[in-house]
């Protein structure tokens, strides 16, 4: 019962603070390690090989270090004789740093909100928050790479963690996060990352699969809408991503509005694949039903992991 209350109060911490700008985030730290790996062996023969033993390194490691860094919190509880109450603290800070949905809401709320004054506010404030160039977007392109991004990363950010959080406790949850933060730096289909970032794109493709349907299925449920189901299996599989299209198009047929189309990364032109078919102009009354939605599909993750927790046991 006490790792469930430590859960509860990280996802809640989440939801009250977000991510503070002052408080240092493991994530920063992990993009260190991936970044400083990558210089160091992203270059020369077998780039492959070396890019999957790096992948596979950080991620077995930080799972380990989890496991370690409770265990040491657990016998230093026992050692103070206050039982393991430094073990669910730890658990309630991880659970906590690995949640990025109320982050991600506000960084939405912030575009809209920017682009809704001018049209290169907007474009400064997407490009916090999307890979792409921005420099050239229309107020419209901003606003749905903002809604883009909110639906695929309410899968990233959110449902994934906890889904591994379901399986493997704390220490799946982090490991999660590592494999996320490799792919959202090195599992691009550039010259620079095609050979060494693969097997990290794979793995992220591949710990995703099962949240990234969930996400799509709640996000109807949450809204009402089991009837569009069809449109998320049409639209779903299109995406050049097998997972990012699907809460895409659950958001896409909530809102009835179309996602996709040409993107600039890198300085080449990459064309996704429309999902939806009506090509209207998004607007703040869009974002705030988006947002809306993507609470509630997080606190319908957050009651089944509890209810699940509680039905077999930690």
């Amino acid at each position: 019962m006490n790792h469930i209350i430590a859960f509860l109060a990280g996802w809640l911490a989440d939801i009250i603070l977000g991510d503070p700008v002052w408080l240092p985030h493991p994530v920063v730290g992990f993009g260190k390690l991936i970044a400083k790996g990558e210089k160091r062996w992203n270059n020369g023969e077998n780039r492959r090989r070396k890019g999957r033993l790096l992948t596979l390194g950080l991620v077995i490691g930080s799972f380990l270090a989890t496991i370690t860094l409770l265990l040491g919190m657990r016998f230093l509880s026992e050692a103070l004789h206050i039982g393991h109450t430094l073990q669910y603290v730890s658990e309630a800070i991880l659970v906590f740093f690995c949640l990025a949905g109320t982050t991600l809401i506000r960084e939405v709320r912030a575009v809209f909100q920017a682009v809704d004054r001018s049209l290169e506010e907007g474009r400064t404030q997407v490009a916090r928050i999307v890979g792409r160039d921005t420099s050239e977007l229309s107020a419209q392109e901003v606003r749905t790479a903002a809604l883009e991004t909110l639906a695929e990363n309410l899968n990233d950010g959110v449902i994934a963690p906890l889904f591994w959080l379901t399986l493997l406790g704390v220490p799946g949850m982090v490991a999660y996060k590592m494999v996320n933060t490799l792919d959202s730096m090195i599992g691009y289909r550039n010259e620079r990352y095609l050979e060494f970032g693969r097997f990290a794109a794979r793995l992220d493709d591949a710990a995703g699969w099962i949240p990234a349907r969930i996400t799509a299925f709640l996000m109807l449920l949450v809204a009402g809408r089991l009837r569009l189901l069809p449109f998320v299996r049409k639209y779903g599989p299109q995406h050049l991503s097998p997972n990012s299209g699907w809460p895409e198009a659950a958001l896409a047929a909530i809102l009835d509005c179309r996602f996709g189309g040409p993107h600039n990364y890198f300085g080449e032109e990459v064309w996704k694949p429309y999902i939806g078919e009506n090509d209207r102009p998004l607007t703040s009354a869009d974002m705030e039903r988006a947002t809306l939605v993507n609470r509630l599909a997080e606190s319908l993750m957050v009651l089944l992991v509890t209810v699940i927790w509680l039905a077999v046991g930690f």
